[in-house]
């Protein structure tokens, strides 16, 4: 393929992710904006993030292992369209209604991510793959960061429904330059989609994390937040006994059993606590009113901006990771990223008066996060069969998405579980928050340091891409990964 080519399809790829993470944090800051302009209720309008979290959840590894199986190029071209389809609806929206049914369409685009994972493995040259990788991974971690920064200017210049009317024209055009230049996937898995695994791999995502995302409203011992975590652990197993038992399941339990596979996906289950917190909770630090006796009083604008370091941090670390990835090997960044973490959340537990504090934090988390999504990438499309790369990739993306939500959920109660007369939390609470933040990041750094060294970094991407052409071939990473996962599987004496 031309270079002029990949650099074209690098940059559709990163269009269509970038903004997709972008969606997931863009109407945060602007949710009271939309509560008022559609005379809702709060608790209607937190379904407007609830949805959407629910639909990513179900429809990014599904749809991950329909591109393994249908083609990528056509997977990336569909989703595309119904996430520009979602966006239009949301612009349009006259009801609260109607705008979650846009953000539930939205959620589809979780699949970007997997999808261009496996493009970028099929198409660029073996010794690009690890750095494109590394540089995709910096534009979705920045995307999120874009949506913190870019909602306050937006809504105070425009209107609020300019935060979907942007990602129309851009998801539009990124389609257009997709289907005409993007090419199709040599690998394809071989069988079908596990109908019934992938209906109860949604099933359960749904009663976990939908009492997490709603247990704060409904309340942490009421039947509904009970019957659906019971329902969760049920449905769970019912799922790895479908998964187990199929011939064509939609997650290949073995390949994640790998060592490689399973301790990354720790990291990023801890690793997505601690992130997803932060995005959640400093904004809202930064935005309470003096008077609270902390706080900065900033408005949705400001405390974007004060965030900013941040958005520049996880971009630059993206980047540098894909120069250090062959130096020092992914798991070492992945370590490194989580530990950044943990040393911002720390700092920020023990250190909070003034705003450079913050933005110093911010940075430093930035550049944590950079690290850690461009290496925990590597670790997964280097470790698993090409045909896999869509799944696997996909449900990584989940785990971390889970592990948002459970450390969303629980620095909930830290922050408010004691409120001022006023109605504002006290300090301790939000102290207490970042310290168990930090806690979460430093677990994820102890899981990444687990990771076999021997499996990670360009090493493991170099055989993946120059071993057979086929997705069975004899030399090929499929073999290795099903014999690796047949050694798991032997009795030990």
């Amino acid at each position: 393929m031309p270079r002029k080519s990949t650099r074209l399809t690098f940059a559709v790829l990163a269009s269509g992710a970038g903004v997709f993470s972008m969606l997931q944090s863009l109407i945060a800051p602007a949710l009271p904006t939309v509560q008022h302009a559609l005379h809702a209720s709060q608790s209607t309008a937190t379904w407007v993030m609830t949805a959407y979290l629910l639909s990513a959840s179900v429809f990014t590894p599904i749809l991950g292992r329909v591109g393994d199986l249908a083609g990528r190029k056509r997977t990336l071209v569909a989703v595309l369209v119904i996430v520009t389809a979602g966006c239009l609806l949301a612009a349009l929206a006259p009801t609260i209604g109607v705008l979650i049914v846009a953000r539930v369409v939205q959620g589809a685009g979780g699949a970007l991510f997997p999808l261009s994972f496996g493009i970028i493995r099929d198409e660029f040259p073996p010794g690009r793959v690890g750095g494109s990788i590394s540089n995709l991974s910096a534009v979705i971690a920045a995307g999120g960061g874009v949506g913190i920064v870019a909602a306050g200017p937006i809504v105070s210049a425009l209107d609020y429904r300019w935060l979907f009317w942007i990602p129309v024209v851009i998801v539009a055009a990124t389609t257009l330059v997709a289907l005409r230049y993007v090419p199709e996937s040599p690998h394809r898995a071989s069988g079908g989609v596990n109908w019934t695994g992938a209906a109860l791999l949604s099933a359960w995502l749904v009663a976990l994390l939908l009492p997490l995302s709603r247990a704060g409203t409904w309340g942490w011992g009421s039947a509904r937040t009970l019957t659906l975590f019971a329902a969760a652990v049920v449905l769970f197993a019912l799922w790895l006994l479908a998964e187990a038992r199929s011939r064509s399941p939609l997650i290949d339990l073995r390949v994640m059993r790998l060592r490689t596979v399973w301790t990354t996906n720790t990291a990023a289950l801890f690793f997505g606590a601690g992130m997803y917190a932060i995005w959640s909770f400093l904004p809202a630090f930064v935005q309470t009113p003096r008077a609270a006796g902390y706080g900065f009083g900033a408005s949705v604008t400001a405390s974007g901006l004060l965030l900013l370091p941040m958005l520049v941090a996880m971009f630059l670390s993206g980047v540098l990771s894909g120069r250090l990835e062959p130096v020092l090997g992914a798991r070492r960044l992945l370590t490194a990223g989580a530990a950044f973490g943990a040393l911002a959340c720390g700092f920020l537990a023990l250190w909070h008066d003034e705003q450079w504090q913050v933005a110093l934090v911010a940075g430093l988390f930035g550049f944590g996060i950079g690290l850690a999504f461009a290496s925990m990438a590597n670790l997964i499309v280097g470790s698993v069969p090409p045909e896999q790369t869509g799944a696997a990739t996909g449900m990584n993306a989940n785990i971390r998405t889970i592990g948002g939500s459970i450390g969303a959920a629980v620095t909930t109660v830290l922050v408010t579980g004691r409120l001022q007369p006023s109605g504002l939390p006290y300090a301790s609470g939000y102290t207490h928050g970042f310290a168990l933040l930090a806690v979460l990041c430093l677990a994820a750094a102890l899981a990444a340091a687990l990771v076999p060294a021997a499996r990670t970094g360009r090493r493991a991407l170099v055989p993946a891409a120059t071993g057979s052409t086929g997705p069975t071939g004899p030399t090929g990473t499929a073999a290795r990964a099903a014999a690796a996962a047949h050694a798991s599987r032997a009795p030990r004496g």
